[in-house]
């Protein structure tokens, strides 16, 4: 049932949609909002403030240039050339004649330039000029003319370059972007942390684990809500699997003592011999499955060692060997080793051989015909266990590992209990490793088990060298 389970999970899993985590959802809507907020800062400071300093600004230099012009009409020559130095010294303003093959450049690369130039020409006439350099000096040039000869007037651009320059704000802007930003991925941390220890927790339940607890004592009345029902859940999952493992194994203990009687009455008071071989069969049968039932109900426990592969597939194939009905035959490399149970991973190939052995067999013959091969890619062992027989239909492999599940009219006729490849599952899985089936090419069911490699030394003769 379990890896039906996650079969499905694995299906669902690819069919879902590509998307983004929780965590970067939250923090691309936080980042979103505060981007949003900015901007709408920074407009409501163009409108409110920005642009009416501009224009205040504007109309002071607008005002300096009719003062300068002023003074210059109303001054004779000797006067005219001390005010021209006064302004130069005190106010950092000089004039200088508005020659025919002056180059300039226009004060008009930005839109609040363009709005200061224009509320330049509106206050001081149209034949004014506004420029942000002549002959390749820098600065604020204001053209006017007086009695007909045309000036210029040179203001430092430091008047207004706190209102046009944008470095300053825009390092600001920029700076508080990215703080903005890092407190915004520290809070969809800060709430998704309990989301994504929930999804740890629920995962390792889903595997069987449920020692798994969350934290009951969290701050958010909500977060320790839910952290408070899952330990609870997870207990009360615990408490469900123990008593079902305990059912499994009482009752299939409490049959083996009747069962003993009824072998001993059945040896001891039917006479007929045909008879009496059928009863007896029949009881050994019960007995077998109460054996699966105590193999399935078994605790979920790998003593984990470096096992050789080779000598460990050949002893679990030699009493199948013996049998005139069944051919076995094993490559693989005799140094191979992998990690995993001995006892378990005996029970493993026994039920895949004693499977194949009942349903494998090749077609028009009495005989079953089974390889096991095995093959090394990237840490990972691939055993492939293959008979020979007609194999299963594709949409019933996925059923082939769930408990009591015999599904085919060929496998309706067998007397045993369907747990036989669900104990291989689970004994596979608590071993760490992973069991797919499939139908071969050619022909056949084949079993594959993944298994890591071991890469260390072997344990020495006698000792069981524990990973």
């Amino acid at each position: 049932m379990n890896a039906a389970l996650e079969q499905e999970a694995e299906q669902a899993s690819r069919r879902r949609p590509f998307g983004f985590s929780l965590f970067w959802r939250t923090f691309f809507l936080i980042g979103l909002l505060l981007l949003g907020s900015s901007i709408g800062w920074y407009q409501l400071f163009r409108t409110l403030e920005y642009e009416p300093r501009v224009i205040d600004n504007a109309r002071q230099v607008a005002s300096l240039v009719n003062l300068s012009r002023a003074a210059l009409i109303h001054s004779d020559a000797i006067a005219r050339i001390s005010l021209i130095k006064t302004l130069a010294d005190q106010e950092k303003v000089r004039i200088l004649p508005h020659e025919p093959g002056d180059k300039f450049d226009l004060f008009t690369q930005t839109e609040l330039e363009r709005r200061m130039s224009g509320e330049l020409i509106a206050r001081l006439g149209p034949g004014t000029v506004v420029a942000g350099s002549v002959n390749g000096e820098t600065g604020l040039w204001v053209g006017f003319s007086i009695e007909g000869d045309s000036y210029w007037l040179l203001m430092d651009r430091s008047r207004i370059g706190a209102l046009l320059g944008g470095g300053a704000w825009l390092l600001w802007l920029a700076t508080l972007g990215a703080l903005s930003l890092l407190g915004a991925a520290a809070l969809a941390r800060l709430i998704n942390q309990p989301l994504r220890k929930l999804s740890v927790a629920a995962a390792r339940v889903r595997e069987g684990d449920y020692q798994e607890r969350l934290d009951e004592n969290a701050r958010a009345r909500e977060i320790r809500e839910v952290n408070v029902g899952f330990n609870r859940m997870a207990g009360q999952l615990s408490k469900i699997e123990r008593d079902r493992a305990e059912m499994l194994a009482g009752i299939s203990h409490d049959l083996r003592t009747p069962l003993a009687r009824l072998r001993l009455e059945t040896e001891m008071s039917v006479p007929d011999p045909e008879a009496r071989e059928l009863m007896a069969a029949d009881i050994a049968q019960v007995d077998t499955i109460i054996e699966k039932f105590l193999d399935y109900a078994r605790p979920d426990h790998a003593d984990l060692q470096v096992l050789p592969l080779a000598d460990l597939a050949r002893a679990c194939a030699q009493p199948f060997m013996a049998r005139e009905d069944m051919q076995v035959q094993i490559d693989i490399a005799p140094e191979l080793r992998v990690v995993g149970d001995e006892i378990e991973l005996s029970r493993v190939l026994g039920n895949l051989l004693e499977n194949a052995r009942r349903y494998g067999r090749t077609p028009g013959t009495e005989i079953t015909r089974v390889r096991m091969a095995a093959t090394v890619r990237e840490q990972t062992v691939t055993l492939r266990v293959r008979d020979h027989g007609p194999g299963v239909p594709p949409e019933l492999l996925a059923n082939l590992t769930r408990p009591f599940y015999r599904g085919d009219s060929a496998r309706t006729a067998a007397t045993g209990t369907g747990l036989g490849l669900a104990i291989v599952a689970k004994v596979v899985h608590n071993m760490g490793g992973v069991l797919e089936f499939g139908n071969s090419p050619s022909g056949g069911l084949m079993a594959l088990i993944r298994l890591p490699l071991a890469v260390e030394q072997p344990a020495p003769p006698g000792r069981r060298k524990k990973r």
